[in-house]
């Protein structure tokens, strides 16, 4: 499976693997991790503390803002997976990136897939997460979003799609990078349109 994910994502790419920082003060990175067990693979994921200013509880991938320091999106992605899950930056193979999608926050989030050891230990830097879980990509593949999950924003109720696994629930920008991921490198077909949300009727 991890033959099929860097093939795929070179035959699909669209976007330059190095990708330049074109505005910092507005763009970020994250990372999806894959682990390299080739008959289970897994993708990392995190929880946000509760305590957080922004996206308190909720599921995301490793990442974060660009700083001043970052060369490039790429060091963004990988110095925020160091600083939140411990994750060495020289273990990571990047084999890919998505093209980019606007945040709730108006922040352009760039996605990097890289390959990581199966076996290397991460630690949640509890400043800013309550967990870090995998959930294995043949889950992904044998269920589809459900769209019922209802969500607060700026006073306005919405519903949104979403994976549930083992009491996580997964929506958002996270839940469209996934179905993105998904499509490019295994076909699936996933409608994207369905990772937008819909404001809640009365």
């Amino acid at each position: 499976m991890i033959k099929k994910i860097r093939s795929q994502l070179v035959a699909t790419a669209d976007t330059p693997i190095n990708a330049n920082i074109a505005d910092s003060e507005n763009e970020a990175a994250v990372l999806i991790a894959i682990t390299d067990c080739d008959l289970s693979p897994s993708m990392v994921l995190t929880r946000r503390a509760s305590h957080m200013n922004s996206h308190a509880g909720e599921v995301a991938f490793p990442g974060g803002k660009v700083e001043p320091t970052d060369d490039d999106l790429i060091v963004t992605a990988l110095r925020e997976s160091y600083e939140e899950i411990g994750l060495p930056i020289d273990v990571v193979d990047i084999v890919g990136v998505l093209p980019s999608a606007t945040s709730k926050f108006g922040l352009q989030v760039t996605p990097f897939i890289g390959v990581i050891p199966h076996d290397v230990v991460l630690q949640a830097n509890e400043d800013e997460l309550d967990s870090i879980f995998h959930v294995p990509l043949q889950y992904f593949l044998d269920s589809e979003p459900s769209s019922d999950y209802e969500v607060s924003f700026r006073g306005v109720d919405y519903i949104v799609p979403c994976y549930r696994y083992e009491g996580y629930v997964i929506w958002g920008l996270t839940a469209f990078f996934i179905g993105d991921f998904l499509n490019r490198v295994f076909d699936l077909g996933l409608d994207l349109s369905m990772a937008r949300s819909q404001v809640k009727k009365s």
